[in-house]
């Protein structure tokens, strides 16, 4: 199973809470799959899906799922220890490790290799932490979502893309809806 089946099988998991993805292939295969209002699609900045997720779990009550890359996390590593340090209750990380650079080419990463990321965030002092198969996922996200702690969710995936259009939104207009989400009432 691929990120982008994956994804397929999380779309009526995360149609209530807000979804800060990942820059590239990731954020494109979730447009793609289940544009919504209230999904923010990262264009830039790689490794900072986790870090922009946790700040708004810390500063409203919305539920929030970051869906982040082994690639992303390894290059922020610093977030899973600021998230054991500070967790909301209502923050969900998930990261697709598929064991590759997957917007850059597939080039193998660490995580593919001998770093463990669920072994990571547990050394950072996150609690709550579940390593799952790509087909395992949804349920492992759904669990989490339901029992109101901080979780770090590592599923473990194919490597590869799927063939989907670039996003044709503007990223000011991404980040204006994405900002209305946030701010309209439950």
């Amino acid at each position: 199973m691929k990120r982008y089946d994956v994804l397929k099988t999380l779309t009526p998991v995360l149609k209530d809470s807000l979804v800060v993805c990942n820059i590239g292939a990731p954020s494109q295969e979730l447009f793609a799959l289940n544009d919504n209002v209230n999904n923010f699609y990262m264009l830039g900045t790689m490794g900072l899906a986790s870090s922009i997720g946790l700040g708004l779990a810390l500063t409203q009550d919305k539920q929030v799922v970051s869906i982040d890359g082994d690639g992303s996390i390894l290059t922020n590593m610093a977030t899973l220890a600021t998230m054991a340090n500070n967790p909301p209750d209502n923050f969900v990380l998930l990261i697709v490790d598929n064991g590759s650079y997957g917007s850059t080419g597939d080039q193998p990463t660490y995580a593919g290799r001998k770093t463990s990321l669920s072994a990571v965030a547990r050394a950072c002092g996150c609690e709550h932490v579940v390593e799952c198969s790509g087909p395992e996922t949804a349920d492992a996200v759904k669990s989490a979502l339901s029992v109101g702690k901080m979780t770090v969710i590592v599923s473990k995936c194919a490597s590869g893309n799927a063939k989907v259009p670039v996003i044709d939104m503007n990223p000011i207009v991404i980040r204006e809806r994405f900002m209305s989400a946030v701010q309209a009432k439950e």
